[in-house]
């Protein structure tokens, strides 16, 4: 029986149509709107609205005045830390329900969004994490350095407006990670969804207004990146953007940012290593764990996945046989089953980008599995089989270029100067992981990588820990102290304590 979601989708309900701007739900205002296509069943499950440039100028002023008058920027630390606390808990207790609207939105399925990296509790753990810098990261007071009584004191002060530009695949982390720090340091934000991810972040922006979030601190815009990202990233009264996505798209946004002087955040993606050694404490669990990023949940559309296998040779063909044994276990289908571990691609335009990716790794590599569509009761989704290709050179397309799909290239290597000549041959540097009972040699080939998050015998995301990457894999952090700060200006203040220096 084919795929349908729509019983799903008639039992939560949506919010469709409206967009948010200065604590009113409301139309775009020439009215249009975009209609959702379930990427596992074909379906259209329903429409919001598509904002304009006349809207996205209408969100920016609510944040302006919101921030250049409003209360939110000039709050007690008391207030900020109430709120964003309140938020977290509010999360929580409406958890089952924002993973079901991810499912609509995205085909996330239930069973994979309770996994820590991509749950509710996540983004909760963020709020309750940047709660907690509030009252605690301020400025100094220094003595003076020419002599003199002077008193000479740094202030960090938040920002401005922040426009804060959403991926599909992990709304409710990314959300957490971009809007939290911002309203922890005072700023006021301008919001845009994806438009393959839009129902569950229009739900967690209700909860955010019934936490206590006044007017205008937080507005949302949704629709396309051509009609409501770049009007957002070129204006004028926006301070600071912080973007996660592709690195085309970053690109432009560094470009955009020049006429302004704007902060730029920009996390872009990765072609992430995994370099598994022959000491590896278990070589089948280390291809299980690899393969398992690529394949499911996400069904590989993860930045930080390592869709780089780099194996060595005394263990190669252990891992290859191991991973391809993990394939078998993927399974796909309606994301309410709780016997479904994987997503389909996000739409057809991915489907056919990744297919053809497929077809240049058959002529660069051996294939070892996968490589296909799934038709059957799934053909309407946009599902492709696990693919594992061996022998592939790193110099190669499927090694170098970020395929975003249940991709898995497996380089072999001889010995650790060429897994770490390998793994730093990208122009990303996102993440990486490393398989080896040496702890020496961990901590040596950490140092030499150039990437931004390295897991040792595993990978596992934290709320409290800096995540962002080197060279094309992006610019500045997200979590952690550095995520706040970021989302705040240093101000020098200089006062004289006698006549004498006036």
């Amino acid at each position: 029986m084919p795929l349908t979601v729509q019983p799903h989708r008639e039992s939560l309900g949506l919010k469709t149509g409206l967009l948010y701007v200065d604590g009113q739900w409301g139309p775009a205002r020439e009215g249009a709107t975009w209609t959702h296509r379930h990427p596992a069943s074909g379906e259209d499950v329903g429409e919001f609205a598509a904002a304009g440039r006349a809207d996205v100028d209408d969100a920016v002023a609510a944040a302006r005045r919101a921030f250049d008058s409003g209360e939110w920027p000039n709050s007690r630390a008391g207030v900020r830390i109430g709120v964003l606390h309140r938020y977290a808990n509010l999360l929580r207790e409406h958890a089952d329900e924002l993973r079901a609207l991810q499912a609509l939105d995205n085909s996330v399925p239930l069973s994979f969004g309770g996994i820590y990296a991509t749950s509710v509790g996540a983004a909760a753990d963020v709020f309750d994490h940047h709660a907690g810098w509030v009252d605690k990261v301020g400025g100094q007071t220094l003595p003076p350095y020419q002599g003199g009584d002077h008193l000479a004191a740094t202030f960090r002060e938040p920002i401005g407006v922040v426009a804060a530009i959403l991926p599909w695949n992990a709304p409710f982390l990314l959300f957490a990670q971009k809007v939290a720090p911002a309203l922890a340091a005072g700023c006021t934000v301008v919001l845009k969804p994806s438009e393959y991810a839009t129902f569950a972040v229009l739900r967690m922006v209700e909860l955010l207004a019934e936490a206590g979030l006044p007017a205008g601190a937080l507005n949302v815009v949704t629709g396309t990146g051509e009609a409501v990202g770049e009007p957002l990233i070129t204006h004028a009264d926006v301070d600071k953007v912080s973007f996660t996505g592709s690195r085309a798209v970053g690109k432009r946004i560094v470009e955009a940012s020049a006429g302004t002087l704007k902060r730029v955040s920009l996390e872009l993606g990765g072609k992430s290593p995994a370099i598994v050694f022959g000491d590896a404490p278990n070589v089948g669990l280390a291809a299980a764990t690899v393969t398992g990023a690529v394949t499911m949940g996400l069904s590989g559309q993860a930045c930080v996945a390592n869709t780089r296998a780099l194996v060595q040779r005394d263990v190669y063909e252990e891992f290859i046989a191991a991973a391809q044994g993990m394939t078998a276990g993927i399974t796909y289908g309606d994301p309410f089953d709780p016997g479904v571990i994987s997503s389909p691609l996000i739409n057809e335009r991915q489907l056919e980008r990744v297919l053809g990716y497929i077809e240049t790794g058959k002529r660069e590599a051996r294939l070892v599995c996968g490589g296909e569509r799934l038709e059957g009761d799934l053909a309407a989704g946009n599902f492709v089989a696990p693919t594992i290709f061996a022998d592939v050179d790193n110099a190669a397309t499927i090694a170098q270029e970020e395929i975003f799909g249940p991709v898995l290239a497996v380089v072999p290597f001889d010995d650790e100067e060429e897994a770490v000549r390998l793994a730093n041959d990208t122009e990303y540097g996102l993440g990486a992981g490393l398989f080896t009972a040496d702890v020496q040699r961990a901590f040596r080939v950490s140092r030499r990588l150039r990437v931004g998050t390295i897991g040792i015998n595993g990978f596992q995301v934290e709320p409290h820990l800096p995540f962002g990457g080197f060279k094309q894999s992006g610019l500045g952090r997200e979590g952690g102290r550095s995520a706040f700060e970021a989302y705040t200006e240093l101000k020098t203040v200089m006062l004289p304590l006698t006549e004498e220096m006036m």
